[in-house]
């Protein structure tokens, strides 16, 4: 009798000591579970600079990528674009933004009067802030100039009448409104309002000053019809040389063989910003640290 007592105690005791060790194991792979969400949500909502850098660049053709590529020396010694080829290609300043605004770890460039504060961030390069000012003072350097070229022989009386508006106090108004440094020395629009239309094309950089130079001739010329079309400087170039374009555009200096064939006229100076995703906490880049995380030399943000 009592040694079944004894064996009845002792089995309850064994189910009550089941039951904890089960309940202690639901908790204890709760907690883990509780732990593991919160480390996985800290990773994903946290930024890391042990991670991976994407490079971002612009096409080849691209006179941004030319002009960054030539004042951050991403050059060889022969001036050979080294863009590092583990580097994400865009086709346009939009796709750029976008793309850096989408990659926490990402770093693009586009052009200033581009930037949107809302999608991305500019960085200092060198501790000058990217501004139309700081360009104009000499402290922020990374700039170049939008050119528009046209054939020297070209005769079509509205690209001739439009181009002398851009160059006009009321068309250089437009540049300076839109962010962008105006030419010094311009008189007031004396233009004949002619008939006709004509083609105006090339670089992306240039595209979204140029639709607005667009839009204000329109209003002093009604009887002009302008077709934008948005590529690249080199094929804004090169169609004007072959002449679908009446007007080409190039966010950079002209080459050598291009200016045989066209006349170039600087409308404005743009300035490059080199921007990264929001959440970067980076504020200041030096030239030289753009210039390593471009040739594939520094390819962690933590080893800036």
């Amino acid at each position: 009798m009592k040694m079944k007592k004894f064996i009845a105690v002792l089995a309850a005791a064994s189910m009550v000591a089941a039951m904890a060790a089960g309940c202690g194991s639901n908790e204890d792979t709760s907690a883990a579970g509780d732990a593991a969400a919160t480390d996985e949500g800290s990773e994903s909502g946290s930024w890391d600079a042990a991670n991976a850098i994407t490079v971002v660049s612009r096409e080849e053709g691209s006179g941004t990528r030319g002009a960054f590529t030539e004042l951050f020396e991403v050059v060889d010694e022969d001036d050979n674009d080294m863009t590092t080829l583990d580097a994400q290609v865009t086709n346009s300043t939009s796709v750029m933004m976008t793309t850096v605004s989408e990659n926490e770890y990402a770093i693009g460039y586009i052009s200033l009067g581009s930037l949107d504060e809302s999608l991305v961030k500019a960085v200092k390069i060198d501790g000058a802030e990217a501004t139309a000012e700081n360009i104009e003072n000499g402290s922020y350097k990374v700039s170049r100039p939008f050119n528009v070229a046209v054939k020297p022989d070209s005769d079509n009386a509205v690209a001739k009448d439009f181009m002398a508006f851009i160059m006009s106090t009321e068309g250089q108004q437009v540049v300076a409104d839109e962010g962008y440094i105006p030419v010094a020395e311009v008189e007031a629009y004396a233009g004949e309002a002619p008939e006709g239309s004509c083609v105006v094309g090339g670089s992306s950089s240039v595209s979204p000053l140029m639709e607005k130079l667009i839009e204000a001739y329109k209003e002093v010329n009604p009887n002009a019809s302008i077709e934008l079309q948005t590529s690249d400087s080199t094929t804004g170039m090169t169609s004007a040389i072959e002449g679908s374009y009446d007007i080409g555009m190039a966010s950079r200096e002209l080459k050598d063989e291009e200016a045989a064939e066209l006349e170039g006229t600087v409308i404005a100076t743009d300035g490059i910003a080199v921007i990264i995703n929001q959440n970067n906490p980076t504020d200041d880049l030096s030239a030289d640290q753009v210039k390593s995380i471009y040739l594939g030399d520094v390819t962690t943000w933590d080893a800036i």
